[in-house]
């Protein structure tokens, strides 16, 4: 017997619809790639997009093909996850930052029929233009005075013109939830980046989760306002787009320019109340506050995720600017992997204990599964000691690649395979120990990278800092701490060495610390240990 409930599929295009009947004179403030704040709202960006899908469908753009975009946070970025992903197409964001040779195999492995660019990607664009296979048409996202004179770029079309010669009338189709949405790709730190295929159905899942954090950002009846500092193309800038339609709130864009005074400019000057981000956002914005003195006055919460922050990065924001940043755990397969509030009564401890529970990677969040195993797939009980292998499963996470790309995603149970090490303890909470490749073994025992380098971070002169595995003739493997520091500071290794004793175990200390003036970063943003590893792979320590 079945429940006598309306079946109706979860569709994207609701999220718009809805914003745009029950919110549409709600603000949407985007910065143009030329710098400048436009503004509109929810009624005007559902009208464009319905243009957007006239548009397609007159270019010939059919449900499951594929629509590129390399572009930044923009509205007319924003208009593409509804005017491509309604239609039935999918969406495919496109990480600008990646190398030529990345570019061009996601591109075309993706079979991308359309490429849309922003005058900022538009040379990135030029230059593997020849090398794309499939591209019908690319598109700026401009209007006429923003098309260049002269493109190498053939069959290049403005999005502005696009959209006005059509109507903004358009049914949105129902079809089936688990048709694919996005399509997402990792960031390629070894290999050939891994395609995820995001649906509809998951999609909103992960947003309606997401929905009570964002909701902290006010009190009840209190404006939101949300501003996604994640890429559109960082999984779906943690689904940002779909949140803010969703529970109406005021939806503020980046643009391209991530300095931080104009990042600040948008924080304080929009009274943002939530945001989102990978540490190195906050490091870079941090320095720059303590450089001018400058303060929030509306922003309360930041979501931390796709690397672990240092505790003296948690600690600076609530303590001297009033923001609680609260990390989860998550990853392109698995958005949503656990839930980044704090367990009720959390907020009656102590501040160091209020810190400590901060530190973890969020707790057990409803619909996903949890478990740990050792090296030959025995589980480990969740204690909060036992530490091993992450696997999750979840309505919300990938069970495969695109096309097969990079072998299974999952284990021979389903569970997906997230190369974290992990414990959880038995109230649900996750605290990450190390990636799988990250992690330094030393003697036969393991030492934890992610805990070396935040202990390093709270010395006041180190602005960044990454704890890598070099060959020893003896233990196999020991500490070399690498750091960059902050503006205008000093620091010898044996003194950093000396701050850190006591902090871990003297046999974790690390054997050597090398200063260097930047951190290679990925296209998320987030360190990038592999370059490292290459940069130090001669490195000797001695016996």
């Amino acid at each position: 017997m079945q429940g006598l409930i309306m079946d109706l599929p979860l569709m994207i295009s609701a999220a718009i619809r809805h914003a745009a009947a029950w919110h549409g004179s709600t603000e949407i403030v985007a910065r143009t790639i030329e710098g400048e704040l436009f503004r509109y709202d929810y009624a005007q960006a559902h009208a464009r997009t319905r243009q957007l899908a006239n548009a397609l469908g007159r270019l010939g753009i059919k449900p499951g093909d594929r629509v590129g975009s390399l572009a930044w946070n923009t509205h007319r970025h924003f208009e593409m996850f509804y005017g491509v992903s309604g239609t039935g197409a999918v969406l495919h964001t496109v990480n600008p930052r990646l190398f030529a040779d990345q570019l061009v195999y996601i591109v075309n492995h993706a079979e991308d029929r359309l490429l849309f660019v922003d005058a900022a990607t538009l040379p990135v664009a030029e230059s593997i233009a020849p090398l794309l296979t499939t591209i019908e048409h690319f598109v700026l996202m401009g209007d006429r005075a923003c098309m260049p004179a002269r493109s190498t770029l053939p069959n290049l079309l403005c999005y502005e013109e696009l959209l006005a010669a059509e109507k903004p009338d358009y049914d949105w189709p129902d079809f089936d939830e688990r048709a694919a949405s996005t399509l997402c790709y990792t960031s390629g730190t070894t290999g050939n980046p891994k395609g995820v295929l995001y649906s509809h159905r998951s999609a909103l899942l992960v947003a309606m989760q997401f929905a009570p954090l964002a909701a902290m950002g006010g009190r009840n009846g209190e404006a939101l306002t949300l501003m996604p500092m994640a890429p559109m193309f960082h999984g779906n800038a943690w689904q940002f787009p779909y949140l803010a339609p969703m529970l109406g709130a005021r939806l503020v864009l980046p643009g391209r320019n991530y300095e931080p005074d104009k990042l600040y400019e948008l924080l304080e000057g929009e009274r943002v109340t939530l945001t989102c981000g990978v540490p190195t956002f906050w490091l870079i914005l941090t320095e720059w506050l303590q450089r001018t003195g400058k303060r929030f006055s509306a922003l309360r919460t930041t979501l931390s995720s796709g690397s672990a922050p240092p505790r003296s990065l948690v600690e600076m924001l609530e303590r001297d600017y009033g923001v609680e940043l609260l990390q989860a755990w998550g990853m392109t397969e698995a958005l949503g992997g656990s839930a980044a509030t704090l367990a009720p009564g959390a907020a009656d401890l102590p501040f160091e204990q209020r810190i400590d529970r901060r530190m973890r990677s969020g707790r057990a969040l409803f619909g996903n599964r949890y478990r740990i195993v050792d090296d030959e797939g025995r589980e480990l009980p969740h204690d909060g000691v036992a530490f091993g292998h992450l696997r999750v499963k979840s309505p919300w996470v990938s069970n495969g690649y695109f096309k097969g790309e990079g072998g299974s995603a999952v284990d021979e149970q389903g569970w997906l395979k997230t190369g974290d090490l992990a414990t959880i303890d038995a109230d649900g909470h996750l605290l990450l120990t190390d990636r799988s490749k990250d992690v330094i073994k030393s003697g036969g025992e393991w030492i934890s990278s992610i805990e070396l380098e935040n202990v390093a971070c709270g010395h006041p002169a180190v602005l960044q800092a990454a704890a890598l595995g070099v060959p020893h003739p003896k233990w196999q493997e020991r500490p070399l701490l690498v750091v960059t520091l902050r503006a205008g500071c000093t620091l010898a290794g044996p003194e950093l060495i000396e701050f850190m004793r006591g902090k871990v175990a003297n046999w974790w200390l690390p054997d050597a610390v090398e200063v260097i003036d930047q951190m290679p970063l990925t296209g998320t943003g987030k360190l990038w240990k592999m370059k490292l590893r290459e940069r130090f792979r001669d490195y000797r320590l001695a016996g």
